[in-house]
């Protein structure tokens, strides 16, 4: 399995991004994903995940409630994570990653997944 993540960039403050994830495989629908950010000097943390098959159930950090949005579109073997009113506190490295067993619910332990991207860089200037 690889995750290939794209769509971080540099952007002012208040500004929207939106990043994608592309899997490989064939059975990516039968996962939960996930996003995370680390940002310099800091230890990874959770930014959302969202439940394999339909997508229905998806959970936010606190810090980004009502500002991002995970999505997933499993014809395309893809998820995304729509960002709006970036901060400055937002700029860090965001990775994509596959959730450990098929069929369940998304996590906020960086532990329970078994595939990451390579991740992708984003920085909010003020």
């Amino acid at each position: 399995v690889q995750l290939v993540e794209s769509g971080g960039g540099l952007v002012q403050a208040g500004g929207s991004l939106r990043l994608s994830c592309a899997a490989s495989g064939r059975t990516f629908s039968n996962y939960a994903m996930g996003w995370f950010r680390q940002a310099p000097g800091k230890e990874r943390e959770f930014v959302a995940t969202i439940s394999a098959w339909t997508g229905g159930i998806k959970n936010y950090a606190d810090s980004v409630k009502g500002r991002f949005t995970i999505s997933r579109d499993n014809a395309k073997n893809t998820v995304y994570l729509q960002m709006n009113s970036l901060k400055p506190g937002d700029t860090a490295v965001y990775y994509c990653a596959r959730k450990q067993g098929s069929l369940g619910l998304g996590s906020a332990l960086p532990s329970e997944y078994d595939y990451w991207g390579q991740g992708t860089q984003v920085t909010v200037s003020s």
